[in-house]
């Protein structure tokens, strides 16, 4: 995960929060442009999240829900005040799966997240606050979709196919096979998988997480092993770990054709 130490960070914060981080070092972790993130070096860590008023909300519920599953890092803060929204969580142990320890024995990572998002997908949830994740998923593609608001520059062959029309297609006639059904990371990718030393300690970015269609996370995990390993050659061994009794792969094609509106 990239750090860069700054001497402070630039945005106006809280009191409360502007104590809390006291004298601690601080170092930028931000990776896009929607959020900044930020590691505040004192006791075990924590990261401090930056967005948009509105847009740590879901992440923040379902930062907590994770965790009291024992799946995720506490949530210490979040508020939403003004413009913007913050979120304050504690470090979870360890390095993410795009780590050089884990990138060199590929076989071994592969097989790792295949069996701990089938554990993920067979925990009890029937107490997530999000029941129907599928519900959002599909609105938003076909949104992006009648809004031209989706990336073209990926066409030709974006996930398999060849322009927006095609996909939205296949997206529309298999769009009703998508069910709530398992507990969903939302985000499945190396980056959001926390290990120490190889054990599991903890998922983060879980803001697109919640009862959904299995075949969401299953699509994600096949696709980073290909995006950071890169090669495709993971990908049957990672559904053979997972377990193909549970792999519909003509959902995993709806989804490819959602993502591309995603």
């Amino acid at each position: 995960m990239k750090r860069t130490q700054i001497k402070k960070i630039p945005e106006p914060l809280p009191r409360e929060i502007e104590q809390f981080i006291g004298s601690a070092r601080i170092f930028d972790s931000s990776c896009s442009p929607e959020a900044r993130v930020y590691f505040i070096d004192r006791d075990g860590g924590y990261y401090l999240k930056l967005a948009n008023k509105g847009e740590l909300w879901a992440e923040a519920r379902m930062a907590k829900y994770f965790h009291s599953k024992g799946l995720g890092a506490e949530v210490l803060d979040y508020q939403s005040l003004g413009g913007r929204d913050l979120l304050l969580t504690a470090r979870v142990a360890g390095e993410d799966c795009t780590h050089a320890q884990y990138l060199a024995d590929p076989k071994r990572l592969c097989d790792l997240i295949a069996t701990k998002l089938r554990e993920l997908h067979e925990t009890d949830a029937s107490d997530c606050p999000v029941k129907n994740r599928m519900d959002g998923y599909i609105a938003l593609a076909e949104k992006n979709y009648l809004s031209d608001s989706y990336d073209k520059s990926h066409f030709p062959d974006s996930f398999g196919y060849r322009s927006g029309e095609e996909a939205y297609a296949a997206f529309c006639a298999g769009k009703s096979t998508l069910k709530n059904e398992v507990l969903l990371h939302g985000d499945y990718c190396l980056p959001n998988i926390m290990l120490y030393d190889w054990r599991f300690s903890g998922f983060i970015d879980v803001g697109q997480g919640g009862i959904g269609d299995r075949h969401v996370d299953l699509f994600w995990g096949a696709w980073t092993l290909m995006f950071n390993l890169g090669t495709d050659a993971y990908r049957e061994r990672f559904f053979d770990a997972y377990g193909r009794d549970k792999i519909d792969l003509e959902k995993l094609k709806t989804v490819a054709a959602a993502e591309v509106f995603g």
